[in-house]
């Protein structure tokens, strides 16, 4: 007998699970027993005041930081992230953008583009060397990749411009793109309306959805709540490395160890 939709394991609709997580650097414990799941096609964000965790726990599902203690898993087959290298995890179908931006500043939107695309490549270096007739093949295909994802994200204009040289705004568009171009099932995006006027952020919500309307899952850190509660499935709150709050926008909102970490609500009370 066939299962019914109702009968599926919970695996089955699971893209990225942290269990117990733990991180220390040296007497600091910046994550401390953090376990979640992340829905496929959903977005989530995950919040808390400066100093949560919310980076520290980004490093270590990209393989920049491994977790002291618990696990991170991934995938249909719930590969365990911890001990893999940043692109062993990339080439698996992460991929993630920064709080600060971290472009290739003397390149041009279009090149900055076509290096996140290689990750999915997996080109040789003497066959790049040679320049063989698979290579070109290969980088023109990239190079329409490119172009493609400028256009999506409004860059269309300006493929040749040196990423130093784009606006603000823009170099935060190019940052996601540039991810994209990996072509990636999970995207990890680090706090990307920083710095965003209202403008800005409006167009970036509508560019979340249409990239999850692709299909990729999206896992979000940010502080600014105009941003987090209209466009998230589930929100999820750090506070000192701990996981206090877990739930949809509405409960969030509403939820008395949410707001005591966000606004010092019941701390000062007697004061």
């Amino acid at each position: 007998m066939n299962d019914s939709p109702a009968q599926k394991s919970d695996s089955e609709f699971v893209i990225l699970r942290a269990e117990n997580v733990t991180k220390r650097f040296g007497g600091v414990v910046a994550l401390e027993d953090v376990s979640f799941s992340v829905a496929r096609g959903k977005i989530v964000s995950l919040i808390g005041p400066n100093g949560a965790g919310k980076t520290t726990l980004f490093n270590c599902m990209t393989g920049l930081s491994a977790p002291d203690e618990g696990a991170i898993s991934y995938g249909d087959l719930q590969t365990v992230l911890n001990r893999l290298y940043p692109f062993q995890i990339a080439s698996r179908g992460i991929a993630r953008t920064f709080q600060t931006i971290r472009l290739f500043k003397h390149m041009t939107a279009l090149e900055n583009i076509m290096v996140g695309a290689h990750v999915q490549a997996h080109l040789k270096l003497w066959k790049t060397l040679l320049r063989t007739r698979k290579i070109q093949v290969t980088e023109k295909l990239l190079q329409t990749h490119a172009y493609r994802l400028l256009k999506f994200f409004g860059l269309g204009g300006k493929a040749d411009t040196l990423a130093r040289n784009l606006s603000y705004g823009h170099q935060r568009k190019l940052e996601i793109a540039r991810a994209m171009a990996s072509a990636p099932k999970l995207l990890l995006l680090d706090e990307p309306a920083a710095g965003m006027n209202p403008k800005e952020k409006e167009e970036l919500l509508g560019l979340i959805r249409a990239i999850r309307d692709q299909g990729v899952t999206i896992l979000l850190i940010e502080h600014d709540m105009k941003v987090v509660m209209p466009i998230s499935d589930q929100v999820i709150v750090l506070d000192h490395g701990k996981k206090i709050a877990e739930g949809l926008p509405r409960e969030i909102q509403n939820n008395p160890r949410v707001i005591e970490a966000y606004l010092g609500v019941g701390r000062h009370e007697s004061a």
